[in-house]
Order: structure tokens, then sequence, then C-alpha cells
């Protein structure tokens, strides 16, 4: 089995990330998570990248959300305040590529992933892909603000509570028929749209780019509420612990949820 791990490669003006842990079907781990901000960062900084795609490895998942085993040794809601801090440095890091982002999604695309999903600029999706962020039916914990607002601004507000109140998934056709997603191909073709894709962005003025993306990014996080209190309400309930110890003990049984 291999190491879970974030690859990232250049090829000419476009830079390729991979999420590559295909037997947790590509669960985000802590060290993906920081390798991704600091490869984000990176490649701000590098003026002759044009373009980022994101992919998961193995054509079965694009992300199927965050390695929560850390969860467990959470003791206090100020844990879960802290961890969500930290996904929003590394979804910020995201959000600023000042360059042209496209998402290539292979199967699932679901908590973690689907929030890097939604950061992206262009998403295309095999006619096999679905989205989901059930939270509410999993681990009964939260999403930050920015998160949210990432989200809801991504696939629309309906749509978001569909996945975050009721646990719904969300086909690529229904992302289709949404105008949430670029364009679905079938798996044989991909490589080649996502090809097509990346050679027309990388040919847009530079500046434009940076200038339009940035100007976006500014509307979306604009005057955002503190949450602090509701994070530290959720993950500091007993049924935050209960969900955690159902997903770890991997029961399928939707736990009963308390309230408290």
């Amino acid at each position: 089995m291999s190491e879970a791990r974030l690859v990232y490669e250049k090829r000419d003006v476009v830079a390729h990330i991979r999420f590559d842990n295909p037997s947790a079907h590509n669960a985000l781990t802590h060290q993906m998570w920081c390798d991704l901000r600091d490869v984000c960062r990176q490649i701000a900084q590098d003026p002759s990248v044009r373009v980022v795609t994101f992919r998961g490895v193995g054509g079965k998942a694009f992300i199927s959300g965050t390695d929560i085993s850390g969860f467990a040794g959470f003791t206090s809601g100020r844990d879960g305040i802290a961890y969500e801090r930290h996904i929003d440095e590394c979804m910020a890091a995201v959000d600023a590529l000042p360059v042209t982002t496209i998402a290539i999604i292979e199967g699932w695309a679901v908590g973690g992933g689907l929030n890097i999903f939604s950061a992206a600029d262009f998403r295309i999706a095999t006619p096999d892909a679905r989205f989901a962020s059930p939270l509410g039916r999993t681990i009964a914990n939260c999403l930050s603000i920015s998160s949210c607002a990432r989200i809801a601004g991504a696939i629309g507000v309906t749509m978001a509570k569909r996945m975050l109140l009721l646990g719904e998934v969300v086909s690529a056709q229904e992302m289709m028929t949404k105008g949430v997603l670029y364009s679905v191909v079938e798996p044989a073709a991909m490589d080649a749209a996502v090809d097509e894709l990346c050679q027309r962005a990388a040919a847009n003025a530079p500046l434009t780019t940076r200038a339009s993306k940035e100007m976006m990014r500014r509307l979306s996080y604009a005057n955002l509420p503190n949450v602090d209190d509701l994070i530290e309400q959720v993950y500091g309930s007993e049924d935050f612990k209960r969900g955690v110890a159902n997903f770890v003990a991997k029961n399928k049984t939707v736990p009963q949820w308390r309230g408290s």
C-alpha cells in the first residue's frame, strides 16, 4: 500500500496537483492538506504557471473527504475551531491562486473534496461522478463560514442545503444541468478535454485572469461573520463524539442524534 501523498508536477505552463491515497479513496490526511497549502503558495509565486489542475489518483474518486482519525483526540469545541481554521488556511491558498484552476472529477467528491471542487474555476467530471457533504449523517460536525460561502457560491444555496441538511448525493448530470460543471466527459476522452481547456485558459491575458479572480475572491469573502460560537458548540457536543466513534468503527448505521 502506497503512502498517502500529494503529487505536484509542472508541465510547460500547467501545474498538476494530484491527490494520491487511492486505498482510502483519496481521503486527505493532515500532511496532504499542509502540502496542498504549501504547493499552492509556491505556484502563486511562479509567474510561468498559467493553469492549475486538481485530480484524484486511480479514477475512482476525486477526494472522498478528510482523514478524521485525529477527531478522536478532540477534547473540547475549541479543538474544532482550531481544525476549521487550519482547513481555512489551506483552502485560502487554493482560493488565492492567481491563475485558472480546473478540478477533474472521476467518482466521488465528498467533504473536503467538495470544498476543493468548489474552489476551482472550472470543473470537468465523468458521468459516474457523485457529489456530497453528508456531515449531519456521518460525523455530526460542521463547516467553517468560509467553506459554507465557497460551497454555496459554487453550487448554489439550495443544493448546498440538500447536501448539508438532507445528506443527499448529487449526480454529475444534475450538476451539469445546474451549470456547476463545465462539461461531463467519458473517461477515455478526459485527458483530451482537460488539455483543450488548459490551452484555452493559458491563452488568456494573465493580468486579466489575475485581476478577475481576485475581484471575485474579495466579493465572495467580504464581511463574513464570526461563527466560532457555532463551531465550538458542534465540535464540543456528545453527538460529535458519537459520530466520530461510529465512523471510526465503520458502522454504516446513522447514529441516533440527540442535539447535545
